[in-house]
């Protein structure tokens, strides 16, 4: 699972988030839920015994279901950080993504995402495959907005 400083970097550059079943997320930090900030950090997973997510014409919600979490009813899509897993960055890569190697050296394991646009070929590293798979749809997002 990718960290969440990387998580909110995503979504400050406008990676947009549908929730599915199975889809892990975090209330954002200053969410504002009433919580006094008791329930940051934790892990809650979408799924439709649970946590459903309720599309409107003014947003989608995410209904916690019965007493999944006593002091929430809902939380807007806003004030929910989505964490994606490893198989759904390497989708977002789309045709960009080359490889995912295993390094080892020094007694360390590391990985490294390889992906090409635009005839250009960059490669991301990180200790966890997840986190490097982030940091390249991360370049990816950000290379969209120009």
């Amino acid at each position: 699972m990718i960290s969440t400083a990387l998580a909110q970097r995503l979504r400050d550059a406008g990676l947009h988030w549908a929730p599915v079943s199975g889809d892990v997320f975090q209330l954002a930090p200053g969410a504002g839920t009433g919580a006094d900030g008791e329930l940051e950090g934790d892990l809650f997973t979408v799924s439709d015994m649970t946590i459903e997510a309720h599309v409107y014409p003014t947003g989608t919600i995410l209904g916690f279901n019965g007493t999944t979490e006593w002091a929430l009813d809902s939380v807007a899509l806003e004030d929910a950080l989505w964490l994606p897993r490893e198989d759904q960055l390497r989708d977002l890569l789309q045709s960009t993504f080359r490889s995912l190697d295993r390094l080892e050296g020094g007694g360390a394991v590391s990985y490294r995402v390889r992906v090409e646009r635009a005839g250009e070929q960059r490669e991301f590293a990180s200790d966890d495959p997840a986190e490097a798979y982030g940091l390249a749809v991360l370049e990816l997002v950000l290379a969209s907005r120009d």
